[in-house]
Parts: C-alpha cells; structure tokens; sequence
C-alpha cells in the first residue's frame, strides 16, 4: 500500500481526464500568447509607422478599455454555463486576430484596427479568466484546487521560458503577422480541447431579477471588500502588480537606451530568470503542505517585494545584466510560489455562485491599476530621470506585504462538492 502511494507522488496527483484536457488548452493558449509576444508594437511600428505614443496608446489605452468592456460581462456570466463561455472566449478571440492577417493581406490594416482587435481580445481574456476559475471550481473537489493551480502556474512559467525566443525567431524570418496567426490558431485548439472536456456541468442558479441592473455590477466588488481574507489580498495584488509593470518600460528605456545593452541582453535578462517560476510553483504545494497556506502566503508574498528595489543600482556590462538577471529571478521564484495559494485562497474564499463576478472585478480592477501607474510612471521617468522612478517604485513595492492579510482565513462557507473525475 505504501509503495503504492509513493508512485503516486512520484507520477504526480492524477486530476482526471477532464482536467488533463484544460490543463492542455491553458498550456497551448498561453503558449500562442508568448510566441506572438511583442507583435502588436511590431506591426504598428514597421508596417503602419506608428510613433510612440500611438504604441503606447495601443498597450495602455487597448488594456484599459477592454477591461471597462468586461465590466457587465462578469454578472451576464455568473449565471451561465461555464464550459460554453470559455468557448466562446475562445472563438471571439480567434476571430479577432485572424482579421488582422486578413486585412494586412487586403492592404487595409489600420492602427484603429489594431486597437480595437486589442479592446476585443483584453475583454474576452478578463471574461475567459473569470469564468475558467468558476469553472475549476466545479471540476475539481476543494482539496486539488491548490494542485492544479500550481500546474497552471508552473505551465505558464514554462510557456515564458520558450515562447518569446521562439516567437522572436519566428518574426525574424516570417514578420509579425505570421506570429498573429499562430496565437490566433491557439486559442481555435484551446476552444476544442475545452470542448473535449465534456461531462456534466451544473447549471447556475437563476438571477432573481429577470433583467441586469446598474448595480449587480458592483457585486464583485462588494463581495471583495466585506470579507476580511479577500480584503487585503485585492489590495496587495492591485498594488503589487502595478508597481511592478509601470516600471518594466522604464527599464527597458534604461536598458537599451542610456546603459547600451543589446536587445537580445535585455531579453536574456527576463527570459531566463522565468525559471524560477517554474521552480517555484513546485514548491508551492509541498511548502502549503508543511507550514500552512497562510504562512506561505504571507512568506512569498513579503519576500517578492524586496527584489525590485535593486534595479535602481542597475549599470552596464555583464554586472548590470547579472543584476537584473539576479533581481528578476528572485522576484519570479517568489511570485511562483505566491500566485499558486493566492489564486486557491481566493478561489476558498469565494462562494460558488460568486466567482466570476469576484474575479472579474478583480481582473478589472487589476488591469486599470496597471494602466494607471504606468502612466504616472511615464510621467515620473520623464520629471525624475528613468533610475529614480524605477527606485520610487521599488520603495513602495517594501510596503505592499503590509496589505497582506494578518490572520488565517476562517474556514470557508461549506459547499457541495463537484464529483471527481475518473483517474
């Protein structure tokens, strides 16, 4: 019986056919997203002779008003199948980038265009989001929820490591266009392996009222911030992760601007460390498993804010590489091991007929956060010189585990739990 076991730790927690085909369609989605890494900008700057601002404007602006566009979609969701929604994310979002070959063959392709294919695949990428993780919910008992978030995570770790130096390949000797397709193609076989999944999904319980009003689009938010574990985490994500992308492009400006590395260096610099994302969602489970989800949760989350700090001694030459090279890995390797519990805290937390409008609010919330500070730090790269606002940065990041939740979370409302699939 016991050798028994071991081979079962060995091969790894079996989580069902079901999952198997989910597992593999988030793998080849986010594989298709890292490949085409990079290829929006590349379009608009060498085949539409886009200047700055318009680049800048098609990260920024195309992220923000996708995430206004998915506001209403969460609640429309909630009461909704899921397994069709993720479909049918999945479709919309194929469709959209398919017209982007299409009209650069026509001889039609706009930079208008490119923004609104943006808009589009930012609103069906929140939506597709929110509803994967109610859908999790019901596939899997409460008990593998932290294993198969750990997959996920370790899965797109993996997909960073490979995807950009495959995709720049790809640009090289096709163009960015190319790159399009493929992403697009990815996200055609992630609809089918969803498809594959089959069995049988409960239906949601009926809305009481028969029409959405204003209001049911605050639920989410409602729901976040009157519990006391969810409370704290949306505000240290938010913050965390905002802070941490609005000083990526300064970094970048410093990088391979006024410190001269080259761009394969800078890509170097970030592709390599990703390893310690897959490193650390590893650990995550085997660490929850001994010291408890709260104590890693406010471990990993306390250790990732230290890191980023470091980029404001950024110089040249290999020592400035390995710095950032250093910096980056352990940020990541913490962030591995934190995304994991946090994302299965959060899923605990939430009540079944809840999740999609939480994560939706969440996503949302996030993205706008993101593209706030990004801009204020635009702002401030330009007022204070690129090194110090990366500093500033780095310096409130050191505050962020003060947002941490204090205490372990009370244990959940107990709901029925979602039949598991055949191993």
């Amino acid at each position: 019986m016991r050798s028994g076991r071991r081979l079962g730790d060995l091969l790894g927690h079996r989580l069902g056919p079901r999952f198997g085909w989910l597992w593999g369609a988030y793998g080849t989605s986010a594989l298709g997203t890292w490949l085409a890494f990079g290829a929006f900008p590349l379009i608009a700057i060498r085949v539409l002779h886009a200047g700055p601002a318009e680049v800048a404007a098609l990260s920024s602006v195309g992220a923000a008003v996708g995430a206004a566009a998915a506001v209403p979609l969460g609640p429309w969701v909630e009461f909704r199948r899921k397994r069709p929604v993720l479909i049918a994310m999945d479709l919309v979002r194929f469709a959209a980038l398919l017209t982007i070959p299409a009209a650069f063959a026509l001889g039609v392709l706009t930079f208008l265009h490119l923004l609104l294919v943006s808009v589009v695949v930012a609103a069906a990428d929140i939506t597709f989001r929110a509803a994967s993780g109610a859908y999790l919910k019901t596939l899997l008992p409460a008990e593998d929820l932290l294993v198969a978030n750990a997959r996920f995570e370790s899965t797109a770790w993996t997909t960073t490591i490979i995807g950009p130096p495959l995709g720049g390949a790809a640009i090289g000797l096709l163009g960015p266009v190319a790159t399009v397709v493929v992403d697009a193609v990815s996200y055609l076989l992630s609809a089918l392996g969803i498809r594959a999944t089959g069995g049988h999904e409960p239906r949601p319980g009926r809305r009481k009222a028969a029409r959405m009003r204003a209001g049911d689009l605050l639920d989410g938010w409602r729901y976040i911030l009157a519990d006391t574990t969810l409370r704290p985490l949306f505000f240290n994500t938010a913050l965390f992760n905002g802070l941490v992308m609005a000083a990526e492009p300064l970094l970048a400006v410093l990088m391979l601007g006024r410190l001269g590395f080259a761009p394969w260096q800078y890509g170097l610099a970030f592709a390599a460390p990703s390893i310690g994302g897959l490193l650390g969602s590893r650990l995550a489970r085997p660490l929850a498993t001994r010291f408890g989800q709260h104590q890693v949760l406010v471990t990993a989350g306390a250790l990732r804010a230290i890191w980023p700090v470091g980029l404001a001694f950024l110089g040249p030459g290999t020592g400035g590489l390995l710095l950032v090279m250093g910096v980056e890995f352990g940020l990541i390797f913490c962030c591995g091991v934190f995304n994991p519990v946090y994302t299965t805290c959060r899923l605990e937390r939430t009540a079944t007929d809840r999740v999609t409008r939480t994560l939706s609010a969440w996503a949302v919330t996030t993205k706008a956060m993101t593209a706030l500070l990004t801009a204020v730090w635009g702002v401030l790269g330009v007022l204070l010189g690129p090194r110090t606002a990366i500093g500033l940065a780095g310096v409130l990041l050191l505050v962020t585990p003060l947002l941490l939740p204090r205490r372990a979370a009370a244990a959940p409302l107990s709901e029925p739990e979602p039949t598991p699939s055949p191993t």
